[in-house]
C-alpha cells in the first residue's frame, strides 16, 4: 500500500528536534511506521495519521477533527485511532497528535519479538 511521503516527511522534521530518541522508520500495518525508542509511535497509513495514544484521552482525541477510531476483531481499540488530513492539515493539529503519541511511548508497552527459525 502507497503512503503519503508528504506526511511522512513532516512527521520525521518534527521527530528530528527530539535528538536523544531513538527513531527507526519500518514498513508495518500498510504504511511506514516510526517506532521511537525500539515502540510503534507514529504510522502513516495510506492518507491518514495512525495514533498510539494513552488510552486515558480517548475521549479528548474522539473529539478532534479527522479523528476515525481503530477497529480490531469489531471493536474499539483503545489508544489507537487514524486522523484523516483533514485532521492534521494544520501544522500545530499534526503536532498535537505526534505529542501525545511521544507522550504515551515511555510507558507503552513493546510487542513481543518474533523468534527466529
Amino acid at each position: 500500500m502507497a503512503y503519503d511521503t508528504a506526511l511522512a516527511d513532516r512527521i520525521r522534521e518534527y521527530l528530528a528536534q527530539f535528538p536523544t530518541l531513538e527513531i527507526e522508520e519500518k514498513t508495518m500495518f500498510g504504511g511506514l511506521a516510526f517506532l521511537v525508542n525500539g515502540k510503534m509511535c507514529v504510522n502513516v497509513s495510506g492518507d491518514n495519521l495512525m495514533c498510539r495514544f494513552e488510552p486515558d484521552l480517548q475521549k479528548e482525541v474522539a473529539e478532534k477533527r479527522g479523528y476515525e477510531p481503530m477497529i480490531m476483531k469489531g471493536k474499539d481499540l483503545p489508544g489507537y485511532c487514524y486522523i484523516t488530513p483533514e485532521g492534521f492539515k494544520r501544522k500545530k493539529d499534526l503536532h498535537y497528535f505526534i505529542q501525545i503519541c511521544l507522550e504515551f511511548n515511555p510507558i507503552a508497552r513493546a510487542s513481543r519479538k518474533k523468534g527466529k527459525v
